[in-house]
């Protein structure tokens, strides 16, 4: 995240096409996120405001760290958080159980 745009690296650099991925992609997007898919450096990740990253197991992890450097203010941020309820709230009633 970085002033209010999600930035997530493209399939083309070796992002994972993942259901996750797309699927918070999509609840950003509805939120009124703007997201886009440039090749992003470590740089990009060092002056983002808030990162996260995603996966089938792990769902949204916030990242406060990256190479020892504190990522916006060191806590997950506003939107990240905003992001791990809504995609709570949809598994809960869409989805296959997992036990």
């Amino acid at each position: 995240m970085k002033n209010g745009s999600l930035f997530t690296p493209p399939l083309s650099s070796g992002a994972l096409y993942g259901i996750t991925r797309g699927t918070v992609m999509g609840l950003a997007t509805e939120a009124g996120i703007t997201v886009s898919e440039p090749n992003l450096t470590r740089y990009d990740l060092y002056v983002a405001d808030e990162c996260f990253l995603t996966g089938t197991g792990a769902e949204i992890i916030p990242v406060t760290k990256i190479d020892g450097r504190v990522i916006g203010n060191g806590k997950p941020g506003r939107v990240t958080k905003s992001l791990v309820k809504k995609y709570h709230a949809l598994t809960q009633v869409s989805g296959e159980p997992i036990f």
